[in-house]
């Protein structure tokens, strides 16, 4: 029997931040994926190849000309993208001396897992702790019969074999929000069915509104508080019958309503750890299951449910299972980043949660079109907004949207995360720019705030 001190299931951005930091502290460390390739789902399935797919479909937006853009040439495209991806992340594990276990993992008992090679052949590993992080999956409905081609989930999208002309997008969160502008800019004509009465609810009223408008100028039909009665395929397409009455037709059906984590067949219920009803593994604040040698981070435990945050789980479980550190990711400091075209990135509170908190604020705009560097990109769409308390003039939230908008953010959280005096708005209008850049939206926007505090200012002498 093979021993370790610690083996992740799964080579996801969570089971590679906790694989890389056990390493990095002297501890034998292996990695378990049922699939030979690492990287998990962030690589193969979600982020890394929709990001691919959506820098191609910003070309063609812009008006630029990709060499055979149907979307077949643009998947082809997508593999080397993978490749490389995989590549560089199994030389991390060479390097840090990470053995890979290929094939699906079930505990036997706390300390002990099954390995179900594909060849069948069964082998058991020991391990002091375990991580587990497995990711998730699309969520599939009983009633939708996704064994059909013309019924499709993220993860399926990636395997379509011809060039679609129409989609119907069920589902309008983080996912189908992406996905219905990148497919929009590859001309395909794209229906967008919302459940809720807005899209992403989660955001700033003004950024959602100018989402809303931008994707429908661009073309893409939006139908809100809309529920599916019946999901009917047959050879060319699928139709959605709604409840409203309305019938859509389209080739494909893109389900994006949902996702649920993988921990099913994993012998998780017989040591007395359940996951709730979506398969998320319950932990608690230090990412620990009910089984103290057991971890669980990234998708499988739910919320964020962000790459970005899995990975830091990833290594915050690593610390506090070795060294009982009590480490834990703060969620209000981390930055959301939705890839829309034009993207979007957030990071605090927006007007609705500071209104409803009776927090004195004031707000604080730079629109793109009059920025010099976005009249020389032609980037003219867009806005940077902050919101500030109106007496102490700390930073209370940031909100972009426009091109380039998940790499403005971080310019605007790293203020945010000073303590004190050191996160005050005035901090932008205090400091040198280079210009042109789109940075300097950050100085327009404080001086646009400032300039409101002091008419109020002025109104009360």
């Amino acid at each position: 029997m093979n021993k370790y001190d610690v083996i992740v299931i799964g080579s996801g951005p969570g089971g590679e931040g906790a694989a890389m930091a056990c390493s990095k502290y002297g501890k034998k460390v292996a990695v378990c994926d049922d699939f030979s390739l690492v990287g998990g789902a962030n690589t193969h399935k979600g982020t890394i190849p929709s990001k691919a797919l959506r820098h191609a479909s910003q070309i063609l937006m812009d008006g630029g000309r990709l060499a055979g853009s149907d979307y077949q040439t643009l998947l082809r495209q997508t593999e080397s993208i993978i490749k490389n991806q995989v590549e560089l992340r199994e030389s991390f594990y060479r390097r840090n001396n990470v053995n890979l276990l290929i094939g699906r993992a079930r505990f036997i008992n706390p300390n002990t897992i099954e390995i179900t090679e594909h060849s069948g052949l069964k082998k058991n590993y020991e391990a002091e702790s375990f991580v587990i992080a497995t990711g998730s999956r699309p969520y599939h409905p009983p009633d939708v019969d996704f064994e059909h081609p013309r019924i499709i989930d993220s993860d399926k999208l990636l395997k379509i074999k011809d060039n679609p002309k129409t989609l119907t997008i069920y589902g309008a969160g983080v996912i189908g929000c992406e996905y219905a502008s990148i497919f929009r800019g590859l001309s395909i004509k794209v229906n967008l069915i919302n459940t809720r009465h807005q899209l992403l609810s989660f955001l700033d009223d003004e950024i959602i509104d100018a989402l809303a408008y931008h994707l429908r100028e661009n073309g893409v039909l939006i139908r809100h508080n809309e529920e599916y009665e019946k999901v009917v395929p047959d050879k060319t397409g699928v139709t959605i019958y709604l409840k409203s009455n309305k019938e859509i037709r389209s080739e494909y059906l893109l389900w994006a309503q949902g996702r649920t984590g993988n921990s099913q067949n994993m012998g998780l219920e017989e040591m007395g750890i359940n996951p709730d009803g979506r398969g998320s593994i319950p932990v608690n604040q230090y990412y620990q299951t009910p089984v103290p040698n057991l971890y669980a981070v990234g998708d499988v435990i739910g919320y964020p449910s962000l790459a970005s945050a899995a990975y830091d789980q990833g290594r915050f479980a690593a610390r506090n299972l070795l060294f009982n550190e009590n480490a834990t990711l703060k969620i209000q400091d981390i930055p959301t980043g939705i890839y829309t075209l034009p993207e979007i990135s957030s990071v605090g509170l927006n007007e609705r949660e500071l209104t409803e908190k009776k927090i004195p604020y004031e707000v604080g705009h730079s629109f793109f079109r009059h920025l010099a560097r976005a009249q020389i990109t032609g980037r003219t769409v867009g806005m940077l907004k902050i919101l500030f308390h109106r007496e102490t003039l700390q930073i209370l939230g940031i909100h972009c949207f426009g091109y380039s908008a998940s790499e403005i953010i971080h310019i605007g959280q790293a203020i945010m995360s000073q303590h004190g005096e050191g996160n005050n708005i005035t901090y932008f209008v205090n400091t040198t720019f280079n210009y042109p850049t789109m940075a300097e939206a950050y100085r327009v926007a404080a001086l646009n705030g400032l300039n409101r505090v002091d008419l109020i200012k002025r109104a009360k002498q």
